[in-house]
């Protein structure tokens, strides 16, 4: 009897979470929504030297119907610092996004910058790659690994 109770119980529970699961209908997409058509959604630096100039621009054109509002631009690390434009882009106009990346870290480097925006696609991830070489002549006195001059003794 105990079984039989213990089993109807249990049938019930899982019959009232079944039916206590929301169903969600996906949100209908406006035909309206803007539209963001970039030059590039990657920007390669290539190999360039140590502190040259880290800024760059995506370039893009809103190709929907109603203004584009980008409400947050974020880069992946704080060396990758982007700037979006704050007021509203119109149907048909351009405008860029700035980047800087930090060219004082030496090495290959593989980022992203995500915008986020009124967009028909409301999350765009945009993408940074490049080689920062070494510095020709480092400064001795912030590396700790360089050798101390040592100075000639005087006869």
């Amino acid at each position: 009897m105990k079984k039989t109770i213990f089993t109807i119980g249990l049938m019930m529970c899982i019959a009232a979470g079944a039916n206590a699961q929301e169903t969600t209908t996906p949100n209908a997409v406006n035909p309206n929504a803007p539209k963001f058509k970039f030059v590039t959604e990657e920007i390669d630096y290539g190999t360039i030297e140590h502190n040259a100039d880290g800024n760059r621009e995506f370039k893009f054109t809103n190709v929907g119907k109603e203004p584009l509002i980008i409400s947050a631009a974020t880069g992946s690390c704080g060396c990758t610092v982007p700037t979006a434009p704050k007021e509203p882009i119109k149907p048909g106009e351009s405008a860029v996004i700035k980047v800087h990346y930090a060219t004082d870290r030496v090495g290959h480097f593989d980022k992203t910058v995500t915008i986020t925006s009124n967009a028909d696609v409301p999350s765009k991830v945009l993408k940074i790659t490049g080689t920062v070489k070494p510095d020709p002549t480092p400064d001795p006195a912030t590396n700790p690994f360089s050798p101390t001059p040592v100075a000639e003794p005087k006869h």
